[in-house]
């Protein structure tokens, strides 16, 4: 049994926020209702396509039932409510105002069922001055102050190379769902939820915060070295580059005598890891006279003996093909009806040394209509077909 046997969703969203956080209640065995517009969700003609079928809609849509319903219908709004109605979430994320127009909103959806969950994820929240701005990913890294903190020393801002604010507002969308069935359960009271994408992001910035907050400073770009910590970043190698992150001072001391410079916790410059942040260019210079004659393989496992955190810079491929990789079951196969396998990444948690993840892959456009229609609606195949010719289901 999985932890959300039973569970039924209401997936009212596209592209990636959305999605990404139902998908993780799939995994973890919610049945996951995916209502999509008559030409699908827009990430269905977002490549890189395989065969046809997209990529991103095929990872971040494992595991749910497709419908696709004309909101604009009024037959089809009523289908969408009669779904809602029989749910234990409704998770949207429409522009602001936008499932309150079309009958959609919490407050149609809760009338007569006050345990139902209603999530909204958005990119700046349900109200506030910034509420109807777009809000691609892009716009809330930019806004959140992750880019201003993010980039090389005396360089430009630069964006993470994922999707961030994106991933974070479904992520913390599907732990707020989770909270709210656990007061569900206690109180038989569902929950409004607001996720703003920019609230996600902007509260996982730990070290500006400590730096802005605490310190009464504004975080410095500072490349792929740590902001407060010394040595703690990348070193060249003679092949490459290779991750030290050494944080204590026993730790620092094993590396002063692993480069043959054991007088340099002695040194006031490197006396404690402020001191190292403040002479950084001068320690790292000391440390790849050391690691510059070896290869990185050979800097690593000097670092192992000695007992100090090291690591190689593995691309995606090399990072899923690693042995731990796939000891830990990182990548699922899982069936498609297109591909016939499709690599997805299912969420990452062992619950009692068992890993739970969808049993399907992603659905085609509208593959399981006549089956939800059916459950949910009472719905024969002669109504199913009458609605099919009227566009009100595709």
């Amino acid at each position: 049994m999985t932890p959300l046997d039973g569970i039924k969703v209401l997936d009212l969203t596209r592209v990636l926020a959305g999605p990404y956080c139902t998908a993780l209640l799939a995994d973890l065995g919610a049945e996951v209702i995916k209502l999509e517009p008559p030409h699908g969700d827009d990430y269905r003609d977002i490549g890189p396509f395989l065969q046809g079928e997209s990529a991103l809609f095929t990872l971040n849509n494992r595991g749910k039932k497709s419908v696709s319903v004309n909101l604009k219908d009024p037959e089809g709004l009523a289908l969408a409510r009669q779904i809602a109605a029989q749910c234990d979430v409704v998770v949207e994320n429409f522009r602001p105002g936008v499932a309150e127009k079309i009958g959609l909103g919490p407050a149609d959806l809760r009338a007569g069922n006050p345990a139902l969950i209603y999530c909204s994820i958005s990119g700046f929240g349900q109200d506030g001055p910034f509420r109807d701005l777009p809000a691609y990913d892009l716009v809330v890294q930019a806004m959140s102050g992750l880019m201003a903190a993010t980039g090389e020393e005396g360089g430009e801002p630069l964006k993470a190379g994922e999707s961030m604010a994106d991933l974070l507002g479904g992520l913390f969308g599907s732990w707020a769902i989770m909270a709210a069935l656990v007061q569900k359960a206690r109180t038989g009271v569902g929950a409004v939820l607001d996720v703003a994408m920019y609230d996600a992001l902007y509260s996982m910035l730990t070290t500006s915060h400590a730096l802005h907050f605490y310190g009464g400073k504004l975080p410095q770009r500072v490349g792929n070295r740590h902001p407060l910590s010394t040595p703690f970043g990348c070193f060249r190698t003679a092949d490459g580059q290779v991750v030290i992150a050494v944080l204590t001072p026993a730790q620092f001391a094993r590396l002063a005598e692993l480069i043959g410079r054991p007088d340099l916790p002695g040194d006031a410059r490197f006396a404690s890891d402020e001191a190292r942040t403040r002479h950084e260019p001068e320690l790292k210079a000391m440390l790849e006279g050391w690691s510059g004659q070896l290869t990185t393989e050979d800097a690593m496992v000097a670092l192992a003996e000695a007992q100090l955190p090291s690591a190689p810079i593995w691309d995606i491929a090399q990072a899923g093909d690693s042995a731990h990789a796939r000891a830990r079951g990182l990548v699922h196969q899982m069936p498609h009806p297109v591909l016939g396998q499709a690599p997805v990444v299912p969420q990452p948690v062992r619950f009692g040394g068992v890993k739970p993840a969808a049993d399907r892959s992603a659905p085609g456009l509208g593959a399981d209509a006549a089956e939800v229609l059916e459950r949910y609606c009472g719905m024969d195949a002669a109504r199913l077909d009458a609605l099919r010719g009227a566009g009100v289901i595709g």
